[in-house]
């Protein structure tokens, strides 16, 4: 028998979420109410629920492997943790404990799910109450200088058992210079559109696929479409869309074009305007010669355009829709902007994701270094 994997449900009301089922095609009741739970009462993404979903059908396949009930198996999920590093599910034989098979990260991102699996099994009575203890550790703050502490056991937080180091790394971006190759690999008004947003506003893949007309506010001044923001900007809203397509962000945000965006964007919307199945769609990306001529494009799609384009311009490694926010989030910080300023435009929820941009290269830490003043006479001195 296959083991568990993930299936989309299409509620009644059309609001798309994903399960776990079995081999034999049954649904996991209770990974199945914890993912419902998510999608309804927390408001989660689809595209979230189907990697809570990926990462609770593997915990799922190691339970039934080693004959584990899922109620028992917080109490030795280190265990877990050894078989999501080195378990291969399309290799015969023992693992090979030279050659990890998922890294660090991933091996996290799994474990999180996990842990947010069991609290809401407790909370519904699924899982007994000792098992968050299993889970995690009760942290207070001791450690923390007396102006930081708080008071009392409220100040008490939960920290993960089980957590993997990562190793430190700096956000992947692309150059500038790849930025401009693939631009003249482009053979559409419409796909330099695409890289010149993904460079110049740090949009995500799911938030530019899902933008629509109305959306975007290419004008100085849009209080005649009931917009108080000033300038030319494009409105980043989360939506349900039947392409696939999410903001990853509950709130909403405006995010600043500049000329080179307003003028690409031109250029889209005349050859935009030339197709016929095109004009009655509400998106503002869609597709012009091949898939559903007019119809909307798909997140992955942008992933394949960039991989084309990569490839056309022999660039030597391809690139992703990601890549070129990290480039517009580090050129911004380059060019000075603040924490705060890159938290809104990038759509972060905490200044901690907005920190991995604040890098500085080597020129600037020492330009850093050249304005410290030296008092010139007593170090002269020193030095003679």
């Amino acid at each position: 028998m296959e083991g568990y994997r993930t299936f989309p449900v299409r509620l009644p009301s059309g609001v798309l979420y994903w399960t776990v089922v079995d081999g034999a095609w049954r649904v996991h009741e209770a990974a199945d109410g914890f993912l419902l739970h998510m999608r309804l009462g927390r408001d989660l993404a689809e595209s979230s629920t189907r990697a809570y979903a990926i990462s609770l059908a593997l915990f799922f396949d190691w339970c039934a492997g080693t004959g584990l009930e899922w109620q028992r198996a917080p109490q030795v999920l280190g265990r877990f943790v050894h078989w999501l590093r080195f378990h291969d599910a399309g290799r015969a034989g023992p693992p090979d404990l030279s050659r990890p098979v998922r890294g660090e990260r991933r091996v996290n991102c799994v474990l999180a799910a996990v842990r947010e699996f069991f609290r809401h099994a407790v909370s519904t009575g699924l899982a007994g109450p000792g098992t968050l203890r299993a889970l995690f550790e009760v942290a207070d703050d001791r450690s923390l200088p007396a102006e930081a502490r708080g008071e009392g056991l409220a100040d008490a937080r939960l920290r993960p058992r089980h957590r993997l180091r990562e190793p430190e790394r700096e956000a992947e971006g692309i150059s500038d210079e790849e930025v401009l190759e693939l631009l003249r690999a482009c053979r559409s008004a419409r796909d330099r559109f695409i890289v010149l947003v993904l460079w110049r506003m740090g949009l995500r893949r799911g938030e530019l696929a899902g933008l629509r007309r109305e959306d975007v506010h290419f004008v100085p001044d849009a209080t005649r479409l009931g917009c108080g923001v000033k300038g030319p900007h494009v409105h980043v809203r989360r939506r349900d869309n039947p392409n696939g397509a999410t903001a990853k962000s509950r709130r909403s945000r405006a995010v600043p074009a500049d000329w080179l965006v307003v003028q690409a964007y031109d250029q889209y919307m005349s050859d935009r305007d030339a197709c016929l199945p095109a004009q009655s769609c509400d998106f503002l990306l869609v597709n012009l010669s091949r898939g559903q001529v007019g119809g909307p494009m798909r997140p992955g799609a942008l992933n394949e355009l960039l991989e084309t384009l990569s490839e056309r311009a022999d660039l030597g490694r391809r690139a992703r829709p990601h890549m070129a926010r990290h480039a517009f989030a580090t050129n911004v910080s380059a060019a000075g902007a603040t924490l705060d300023e890159i938290r809104d435009l990038l759509g972060h929820q905490s200044f901690t994701a907005s920190a991995v941009y604040l890098h500085p290269g080597h020129e600037r830490l020492r330009e850093a270094v050249a304005r410290v003043p030296v008092p010139r006479d007593s170090t002269h001195e020193i030095l003679r």
